[in-house]
């Protein structure tokens, strides 16, 4: 059994996967409006609902539940959203428009990939994806950050980037890495066309393999003493600087 909590994220599982929720569990006294909406989309959907004291869901999660707890039945298996590398290279081949990809290459942050999702939910990325290893996943707490996006962003996890990307380059989607080091700004690549942005793990950036395999390493033009930015803050940055770009041609 699963509990995913947060308001965002259990509206967004009773509205997408509202069958695989078993009870819906709000603290006793929380009466808000956010709450209201909630249970008339349980009430909607036929979830069982039920009060319990804010001490019990504290003991169910480890993080901040907003007064609601769904326990749902585990579906890895068949949401629609979690991709085989099969299925991102057939949606590249096949998708009428430009591919735009964020891949993370070694997140292990579940508050990072969860903020990662929600600003590639916002951005309109084709998919997310990330190593099976060495990676955050789609935990409780990954789910509640990204507010909804996990449950529809395509999720790909693959055995080998290095070999995932180099399948995306066969295919014509131009790879480019985010590196501190590197000489080209962000602000002054292409990144119009079909394109998969790579982002490093916290701290350590890409691995050696992943930079190789890139087309193209660009940097943020940092201005103040900091001299990196957390990996979500900088993915947020990166892909709606592909937005923008991919806007402007339309």
């Amino acid at each position: 059994m699963q509990h995913i909590y947060g308001i965002h994220a259990v509206d967004a599982l009773l509205r997408r996967r509202a069958a695989s929720v078993q009870r819906l569990l709000v603290q006793q006294g929380r009466d808000d409006k956010r709450i209201a909406a909630l249970l008339e989309l349980a009430r909607n959907q036929g979830v069982n609902v039920q009060r319990l004291p804010r001490k019990t869901l504290d003991e169910l999660v480890a993080g901040r539940h907003q007064g609601v707890v769904a326990e749902a039945l585990p579906a890895a298996g068949e949401e629609a959203n979690l991709w085989q590398e099969a299925d991102l290279l057939r949606h590249v081949d096949e998708a009428d428009t430009p591919a735009f990809i964020l891949v993370l290459d070694g997140v292990t942050d579940p508050h990072n990939l969860g903020a990662c999702l929600r600003s590639a939910d916002a951005a309109g990325v084709d998919a997310v994806v990330v190593p099976k290893d060495k990676s955050a996943d789609l935990s409780p707490t990954a789910r509640k950050v990204a507010c909804g996006a996990a449950e529809v962003v395509p999720f790909v996890r693959v055995t080998n980037i290095a070999r995932t990307l180099e399948a995306l380059k066969e295919r014509g989607v131009w790879l480019y890495g985010a590196a501190g080091e590197a000489e080209q700004s962000l602000y002054e690549a292409d990144l119009k066309g079909p394109i998969a942005l790579v982002m490093g793990a916290e701290g350590d950036g890409m691995r050696r393999l992943t930079k190789e395999v890139c087309d193209h390493l660009v940097k943020l033009p940092m201005a103040g003493s900091v001299s990196s930015l957390n990996v979500s803050v900088a993915t947020g940055i990166c892909l709606f600087e592909a937005r923008r770009q991919r806007l402007s041609t339309t």
